[in-house]
């Protein structure tokens, strides 16, 4: 059986991010890389191969995948996050407190200093079955 090396690729899985909706472009972009820097640590699998070009310079490997970037009130935040959690999906939280700190230290302070149903939430990344991530995304758009 030969592959087909021009057919297009469909994930059974999805990356995606959501981000409220009030926030600055730079916090945005901020968010958005944060949110997604940890799923290769705990799901390899995300991380495709190392890149190279044509003069043989190596370049690290990135997502597999396209990373799907939706905006949201606070309001549908807080319920993809609740049912993230429901289905048990992985998954990385950034609070409006962490615009305040400027380390992992005080980050990880800051979102442990507060309970799960009282985060400030401005972003959340979600990885899983396609379905599974459709629904935890329910209520979100697209981003512009």
């Amino acid at each position: 059986m030969t592959t087909n090396d021009t057919a297009p690729v469909r994930f059974d899985t999805k990356i995606a991010v959501l981000l409220r909706d009030d926030l600055e472009s730079w916090q945005r972009l901020n968010v958005t890389a944060f949110l997604v820097s940890g799923l290769g640590t705990q799901h390899p699998e995300v991380i495709g191969e190392p890149y190279e070009d044509a003069d043989s310079t190596a370049y690290l490997p990135m997502l597999r995948q396209p990373v799907l970037v939706f905006e949201g009130s606070k309001e549908t935040l807080t319920a993809a996050h609740s049912k993230a959690l429901a289905r048990v999906l992985p998954r990385a939280v950034f609070t409006s407190d962490l615009f305040a700190t400027g380390n992992d230290r005080d980050n990880r302070a800051a979102v442990r200093a507060v309970g799960r149903d009282q985060l400030d939430l401005v972003g959340l990344a979600v990885y899983g079955p396609r379905n599974a991530v459709d629904k935890v995304l329910k209520g979100a758009r697209m981003h512009p």
